[in-house]
């Protein structure tokens, strides 16, 4: 990820002691950050880490400390980054970093690597707002101002529940709230306990306060909570809820204007999330314009836009679609991580329900699509989450790469349309014959005139011929397969092929006839 740049100190303020702490910073705090790449041990075991090598920060995944320190040594031997971030960092990698004049910043075990992945995006991209904590810009900035006024720590959330922005927070911060900034699920007995008294239902109803009250016994400290609310395009419609704000109370008490603060808050959050939906960063743009996402006609410099985003202009590239219906918004943040970990030159961008990872310079396609098939099997076992993916590799330069979206998109619609008929990891070659039959018989579907007229009375005044019909042509005129299909007897199927023929007033012996009628069954099916 790439920016113009951010000091290193205002991002581990915008990411909260909760999240991380300082260890050393040789350097000091000013320095100006503005890329991050991931690091794990396959990286650094296989010696892929150098192609990161221009990176400002560097997240050190589950890497031992003699590797860790091996990785330091290299990496500083190119040149320093400014900080590595690392869980539970060894005295040791703490001392080798300092010595190279990087910083050290310790992330909490419990942490989720895409959530601080996510805040970190969102600081980057967004710290040019006027301020990179402005109240009227920006959703960290919101909770601060919001915790300023009310006295005390404040989380907004979208509608799925994930954090957002927090404001700072303090050794008063209850247990729910430490989780849920660490993008871990919140205690269940606490969830269980919020739902169980209607407090999610009262939140998403209407832009009310709502109370929580205290639970000693859970760890639960009191809260106020009111709902962020979208306004509708259509006047008609009931506005639609966008997410929540959180303000848990320390020991001191909340102010007596708290439940207009929020309110207030609630409006002008709501704005910001609107603001920030329609107004993606910089590098967003970018990324989208590459793939041909942009409504925009002008045509694209890619030259320019690879130089902006740092990547080359010819190589063998990969482009991957995935599409995750309804769980897309988190969709986007896991494999904006994974991708990252794979290939720190990859590119990722999101539309609705889909998420399209690019990577400009790949080896084997073999290597992408064990990545592909290792990455939908985590979201399914780790996440519950139920994704198709489609490659299309190689592709021949950046300038291919709107052109392998498009094909990409192609194949999912298919698979939206029939999602048994394409599997859930397939590629663009695998696909081709069952996405061109399905695209045919959609056109043929969407044009009366396109049909048979003699297949659309079947259906209606013979349903069972018509399924003897669509068993005789798929079987290629097998009688005796077509019977095994139907579960008859093969003189059945000759009984009802000649009333068909009858019927129909055409032999299907002959070829135009029987693609002809084969494309209308399909099409009225």
């Amino acid at each position: 990820m790439r920016a113009t740049g951010v000091s290193l100190g205002q991002l581990l303020l915008a990411l909260d002691a909760t999240l991380v702490q300082l260890v050393q910073a040789p350097r000091g705090l000013d320095l100006a950050v503005a890329s991050a790449a991931l690091i794990d041990s396959d990286d650094v075991r296989l010696g892929l880490a150098p192609a990161a090598g221009s990176a400002d920060l560097f997240f050190l995944l589950g890497i031992p400390e003699n590797d860790a320190l091996n990785w330091v040594d290299h990496q500083t031997a190119r040149r320093a980054p400014a900080a590595i971030f690392i869980k539970e960092p060894s005295p040791a990698v703490v001392a080798r970093a300092a010595a190279a004049g990087t910083a050290v910043v310790a992330v909490d075990p419990r942490a989720r690597w895409e959530r601080l992945y996510r805040l970190v995006n969102h600081v980057f991209d967004h710290h040019g707002d006027r301020a990179l904590h402005d109240s009227g810009t920006d959703l960290f900035g919101l909770a601060q101002s919001i915790a300023d006024r009310t006295h005390g720590m404040v989380s907004i959330e979208d509608a799925q529940s994930h954090v957002l922005a927090y404001s700072a927070s303090n050794d008063e911060a209850d247990e729910l709230r430490r989780l849920s900034i660490l993008g871990r699920a919140g205690p269940s007995e606490h969830l269980a306990w919020i739902a169980q008294w209607g407090i999610f239902d009262a939140l998403r109803a209407k832009p009310e306060v709502v109370r929580v009250a205290e639970r000693p016994e859970l760890g639960l400290r009191p809260r106020l909570a009111i709902g962020i609310f979208q306004p509708a395009a259509d006047e008609r419609r009931a506005p639609a809820f966008a997410g929540t704000i959180w303000v848990q109370q320390g020991s001191r008490p909340l102010a007596e204007d708290a439940d207009d603060v929020l309110r207030g808050a609630a409006v002008l959050a709501a704005r910001i999330m609107a603001r920030l939906a329609a107004t993606p960063s910089t590098h967003a743009l970018r990324v989208q314009e590459l793939l041909g996402l942009r409504d925009d006609d002008d045509p694209v410099d890619i030259g320019f836009v690879a130089r902006e985003l740092g990547i080359p202009v010819d190589g063998r590239a990969a482009l991957i679609g995935f599409d995750g219906g309804s769980a897309s918004a988190r969709l986007a943040d896991v494999l904006s991580l994974s991708a990252s970990a794979f290939r720190h030159d990859a590119q990722v961008a999101s539309v609705r329900t889909r998420v399209y990872v690019l990577f400009p310079s790949t080896g084997k396609p073999a290597a992408v699509t064990s990545w592909i098939r290792g990455t939908v099997a985590a979201l399914r076992t780790e996440l519950g989450l139920e994704v198709h993916a489609v490659i299309a590799a190689p592709v021949t330069g950046l300038a291919g790469a709107a052109a392998a979206r498009a094909e990409v998109d192609r194949v999912l619609d298919s698979a939206e349309r029939h999602p048994g008929a394409i599997g859930q990891v397939t590629s663009l070659a695998e696909a081709r014959t069952t996405v061109l039959l399905d695209e045919i018989v959609t056109a043929i579907a969407a044009d009366d005139r396109l049909i048979d007229p003699r297949v659309r009375a079947l259906r209606a005044d013979e349903p069972v011929l018509a399924e003897t019909l669509r068993a005789y042509l798929d079987s290629f005129g097998d009688i005796a397969a077509a019977a095994q299909w139907l579960h008859v007897h093969p003189n059945t199927v000759r009984y009802r092929v000649r009333r068909l023929e009858q019927l129909l007033g055409t032999p299907l012996t002959d070829p135009d006839v029987r693609l002809l009628l084969s494309l209308s069954l399909r099409a009225t099916a």
